[in-house]
């Protein structure tokens, strides 16, 4: 069994009491923000009824049910938090989509699935949380078919002139607004803007896109939403 690191220990202490309060609070941290990047990034995918789609980091599932009402499609919706999975299925079975979205519990660095197993796959707030993001990507697109598209969400670091303000937001308010919330958001928004920060340190959005390329996805686009909060990248298998 592959060790955990850190990180990913550290993700899952910070977020696992969250998933009943994940969606309303995120969408109020992020100002509504949270469920229009979900949409486009939900947009960058072509399915149909016929085709299954890999959900990756799923977290309450709700890339999963945009899919399936967007394109008709199946989706398995993969998580590492059982915590998360458990709010999942209740979010899946109130939406009546028990018969079209199938959840398991798994790690994005070693994915469960055979090569080339779905027609597309998505993944949201995922590569901040792993050791080897090369490696994870090479991973995700291993079990997408030839023509299939893979598309990501993440948080972004906006350029100026939003730079000041957005670190005044996550340096101040963030914070203050996670304690408004419950001791839990609070830790969450002390935690977010360090994390964001130091994963494009580390990883610019340029790197990233060559990633993308070297894991063996063509066409690498990304696409800043909301003065540069969030950034959907996307590509062809």
């Amino acid at each position: 069994m592959q060790e955990v690191s850190a990180r990913k220990r550290h993700a899952r202490r910070l977020f696992a009491p969250l998933g009943a309060s994940y969606d309303r609070s995120a969408a109020l941290l992020s100002f509504g923000q949270d469920g229009r990047w979900r949409r486009f990034l939900v947009s960058r995918i072509e399915a149909g009824p016929d085709d299954t789609v890999l959900d990756v980091a799923t977290g309450t599932a709700a890339v999963a049910i945009e899919l399936v009402r967007r394109t008709g499609c199946r989706v398995v919706a993969l998580d590492q938090s059982p915590d998360m999975l458990s709010v999942a299925a209740e979010r899946v079975a109130r939406a009546g989509l028990d018969g079209r979205i199938e959840l398991v519990e798994g790690e994005a660095e070693g994915l469960p699935f055979a090569e080339a197993s779905f027609d597309a796959l998505t993944f949201t707030y995922l590569l901040r949380y792993v050791d080897d993001a090369a490696a994870t990507l090479r991973e995700l697109t291993r079990v997408v078919r030839p023509g299939g598209t893979v598309a990501g969400l993440e948080f972004g670091v906006p350029r100026r002139p939003w730079r000041p303000l957005w670190e005044l937001y996550v340096r101040v308010g963030l914070p203050l607004a996670g304690r408004a919330l419950s001791r839990d958001w609070y830790e969450v928004g002390r935690f977010l803007g360090p994390s964001i920060r130091d994963f494009y340190a580390r990883l610019p959005l340029e790197r990233q896109l060559e990633l993308w390329a070297e894991a063996g996805l063509a066409d690498v686009r990304a696409r800043r939403l909301s003065l540069g909060g969030g950034i959907v990248t996307w590509g062809r298998r």
